[in-house]
């Protein structure tokens, strides 16, 4: 059952707008069509990379008929359709129409590893699937025929593909082309079997099982429930986020309970939303989208400032011009941020940096931005401060998948760097003994799919124990320190926090591209990291070494020079014991492929530990 709503400090204006969240996704999807129903709700590319718009009426009706189509393939409520695709609309319309009709989204990464998807597949037992392209249809098979002696015993009753230009041989794959074209045949006949079928479904009913790209183990499947959905969006409903008038970018993987959140999120405020998950369009697209908000993850936003620090020869005219307009931008901060105005002879020098340097990088995302918000993990308060001081807000948000993707929230007209901000309304929070930050509330997950044992790990007496490290300041707002689990207890008795001291060398280096702290049980703190491939190739065309590759430039001598006294200066900001002693320089960047990052890119620390245990040995060989 949906937890209780903690209305306490809250405005009866809020408490009524929370309350009175929709039953269902297929309800929620009918109010802003009702409200404004021509007005722009999706901005897309087609298949020739060329933008097009739907409004909200069309959005629904779309998403209403591919409804209809899963009817007509043999959906009923409480099935589960599994969804293997990167961001696009389509993902969007085929969740949505899923939930219309009571279905269960089921989400794999397209580029996990076969062996998730086989586990995903076989852990749901899900009955039909969606798949992007030929390709990820090949590893859907593949990953079938390892839980299934023969596809006869496989509970896969229909595959559906987005995209045509394969030899459909096996009878159960149909195009979501002709989905929708039956669904239309369907709604012609029945026009009422869609709205038929949103009305059974109930709030506590299952909309989604997110299967996490944990970093260690195998993916355990998040139960996420209409309402939990709903909750969330009437929440940052309450806060006022986006307006009609904006336009949000989106990019992040829709298999990421964030991805989903925001999309309710845009419904519930009316903002457009332009979406493409193609990470390497990112930048082209924003100056033609011109969004005024988006989400991130903190390598994005790394990459931004890495790009511009490393863009000029160093000693150049052009990289000593935007140093300085850094530095300008720095001085103006603490003015900006107390809304004070600047001091007469740092309003001519702050004029300047804007028109010869910020404006220009201001340009490149659009020349519309409000602002960026960053979450899935730890942000340094370093790169906040470098975009706030081009003028360009980035505040950060913190939740789990099991919260439902977004509890704490920095709300971007009151910017605190280094804190994920303060609870979303609605919520509960308190910090455990042990430092552990415990969340409740109507966005807290039903539970692990079939597990009850992990269930009961995490979720005591209706608070949800979400293994981070955080400490909560008096006005509310959050700061994290660490993951619990991967506290690092030196030879020396110290606690080290992997996160702070990888987010501080991420920050002081802009060509550092994966860094993973170790030291547990030894003397001292030591690193294993990987260079940005982009950053690096323009190092070597500044420096005369266009002849070598990626690899052959890691490990020149001067590289290793050049990262020492980056990690030296990060040193002089972290405590004795905290300071990376060593380190070692991988020849290449981590990957799924090799089981060293997730889907999300996140760092799996065992297997790295297991996979270069010889390298990080040598570290300590003295």
């Amino acid at each position: 059952m949906p937890q209780e709503l903690n209305t306490q400090n809250l405005s009866a204006e809020k408490i009524e707008i929370l309350e009175s969240r929709p039953e269902n996704i297929g309800f929620a999807l009918d109010e802003r069509p009702e409200k404004t129903p021509d007005a722009r709700a999706w901005m897309f590319p087609d298949a020739e990379d060329k933008w097009q718009e739907i409004t909200w009426r069309e959005f629904r009706d779309w998403c209403h008929r591919v409804a209809a189509g899963l009817l007509e393939l043999g959906m009923t409520k409480g099935d589960k359709l599994a969804i293997a695709a990167n961001t696009r609309i389509e993902w969007v319309i085929a969740d949505f129409a899923n939930n219309c009709i009571g279905g269960i989204t089921t989400t794999i990464y397209p580029n996990a590893r076969v062996n998730d998807y086989a586990h995903i597949l076989s852990y749901s037992q899900a009955g039909f699937a969606l798949v992007e392209n030929p390709e990820t249809l090949d590893v859907l098979l593949e990953a079938e025929s390892m839980h299934a002696k023969n596809p006869g015993e496989s509970p896969l009753k229909a595959i559906i593909l987005m995209s045509n230009g394969t030899d459909l041989l096996d009878p159960r794959i149909v195009t979501l082309a002709d989905v929708e074209r039956r669904g239309a045949q369907r709604l012609a006949r029945d026009p009422q079997c869609v709205r038929e079928a949103i009305a059974e479904v109930k709030p506590d009913d299952l909309a989604t099982i997110i299967f996490t790209s944990g970093t260690t183990g195998l993916p355990k499947g998040v139960e996420i429930t209409h309402d939990n959905w709903l909750y969330q969006s009437a929440a940052w409903h309450t806060l006022g986020l986006l307006t009609e008038d904006d336009v949000h970018y989106l990019w992040l993987p829709l298999s990421h309970a964030f991805g989903k959140c925001l999309n309710l999120i845009s419904i519930s405020h009316g903002a457009t939303t332009a979406i493409d998950g193609r990470v390497d369009k990112i930048f082209d697209n924003l100056s033609v989208v011109r969004p005024t908000a988006m989400c991130g993850v903190p390598r994005i936003f790394e990459k931004v400032r890495a790009a511009v620090q490393t863009k000029f020869p160093q000693g150049g005219v052009k990289q000593r011009l935007s140093e300085w307009a850094f530095s300008v931008g720095e001085k103006t901060t603490p003015y900006r941020l107390a809304g004070k105005k600047l001091p007469l002879a740092l309003r001519p020098q702050a004029a300047l940096a804007e028109k010869l340097v910020f404006s220009k990088l201001k340009k490149l995302m659009g020349g519309r931005l409000r602002y960026f918000i960053s979450g899935s993990a730890k942000l340094s308060p370093e790169v906040q401060r470098w975009f706030y001081a081009a003028g360009i807000l980035l505040v950060e948000g913190y939740g789990v998948t099991e919260s439902c993707a977004v509890t704490f929230f920095s709300k971007p007209w009151e910017p605190q760097f280094g804190t994920v901000g303060k609870l979303v309304p609605g919520s509960s929070c308190k910090i455990a003994q042990d430092g552990e930050i415990l969340v409740s509330g109507p966005g807290i997950m039903r539970g692990y799919h079939k597990d009850e044992q992990r269930t009961a790990e995490v979720l005591h007496d209706g608070w949800l124990h979400t293994g981070d490290i955080g400490t909560i300041a008096e006005d509310g707002t959050l700061t994290i320190t660490d993951r619990k689990k991967d506290l690092i207890k030196t030879s020396g008795g110290k606690y080290v926090s992997p996160a702070e001291v990888e987010s501080t060398l991420m920050a002081a280096c802009p060509y550092f591209s994966q860094v993973m702290v170790v030291g547990e049980g030894r003397k001292y703190v030591s690193a294993v990291v990987t260079l940005d491939r982009d950053a690096l190739t323009r190092w070597g065309a500044n420096h005369g070494h266009e002849e070598l590759d990626y690899a052959e430039l890691t490990q020149l001598p001067e590289v290793k020079h050049a990262v020492t006294n980056y990690v030296e200066r990060a040193n002089r900001t972290l405590a004795r014991w905290e300071t990376v002693k060593k380190f070692v320089i991988l020849d290449h960047e981590l990957e799924v492929a090799t089981g060293t990052v997730t889907p999300t890119m996140k760092v799996r620390r065992q297997a790295v530990m297991e996979r270069y245990r010889e390298e990080i040995d040598s570290l300590y060989n003295d």
